[in-house]
């Protein structure tokens, strides 16, 4: 018999909950009130928290210096094309993985995810040098392969635990009615499996728009995504910090509402399933 929970631990616990969600949202929640700050306002001590003159001078003064609809537009190619391109990769590896194990599929699995703990400097030299050598130094295709590979075994890890949730009398099933691998694998497989692809495909999204290290050294200005459009502003002459958060509210916003709008599909389609 489940223990009864009291209507004050209830309340404790969502308390605590909220208050967990305000600490982790904090930050970003600073990040937008300090664009709408001056500068002076932006560096003031004590720090202001709501009780300044709100302002739209720095997204004015972010739009007149960059040009930031190219930056939004390398950001979406970069990280839409790596996360596609991993899942049209990861999808067949997580299901030979999952449904025809081998004697070594854990230790691939065990080396695939040992890679990420290498350090990312200890490999920009050749790479840099591979890029040069191809002629795709600041180049959007460098940059989708190389975020494709680096969050590729995240991406085979997620996509093999959701596999293997999958009950394998199902595929049998379907190889008895004469489906072949392929049919197997996009009208069998892919729709059980849409809430896990569909997660995997979110997060690798988000960890792609997200790199720092890669779109810094390997961008100059042709291929250059948000990620640089946010470090131009810091400068020798120091941090213009409310113009630098509104260039980084503008970098987020995007991703912020594209997580909103993922996690309620999300929620909807397995509650969906749950129903179903």
């Amino acid at each position: 018999m489940a223990r009864a929970i009291t209507q004050n631990r209830k309340i404790f616990n969502t308390a605590l909950a909220w208050g967990i969600g305000f600490l982790i949202f904090f930050p970003i929640l600073w990040t937008i009130l300090t664009s709408f700050k001056t500068e002076a306002q932006a560096i003031a001590d004590p720090p202001i928290f709501l009780g300044f003159d709100w302002t739209l001078a720095n997204y004015q003064a972010v739009l007149e210096r960059s040009n930031y609809g190219r930056f939004l537009w390398n950001s979406i190619i970069i990280a839409g094309g790596s996360t596609v391109l991993g899942i049209l990769i990861a999808v067949p590896a997580a299901w030979s993985m999952a449904f025809v194990p081998g004697k070594r599929t854990k230790d691939i699995l065990l080396w695939m995810l040992s890679t990420k703990m290498l350090p990312a400097v200890g490999v920009l030299y050749p790479i840099y040098l591979l890029c040069i050598e191809f002629g795709v130094l600041d180049s959007k295709i460098a940059l989708v392969i190389i975020l494709m590979l680096i969050n590729l075994p995240i991406i085979v890890w997620m996509l093999y635990t959701y596999f293997r949730e999958i009950p394998g009398e199902i595929l049998e099933a379907a190889r008895m009615d004469g489906a072949s691998l392929r049919e197997e694998v996009l009208y069998v497989l892919t729709p059980m499996a849409i809430p896990g692809i569909a997660s995997t495909l979110l997060l690798n999204f988000i960890l792609a728009w997200n790199e720092a290290f890669w779109t810094l050294n390997l961008t100059a200005a042709k291929a250059a995504p948000l990620t640089a459009f946010i470090a131009s502003y810091s400068s020798p002459e120091g941090l213009f910090y409310a113009k630098l958060s509104a260039a980084s509210t503008m970098a987020i916003a995007p991703i912020l509402i594209l997580g909103w709008f993922s996690q309620k599909q999300l929620v909807s389609g397995l509650t969906f399933g749950a129903v179903k």
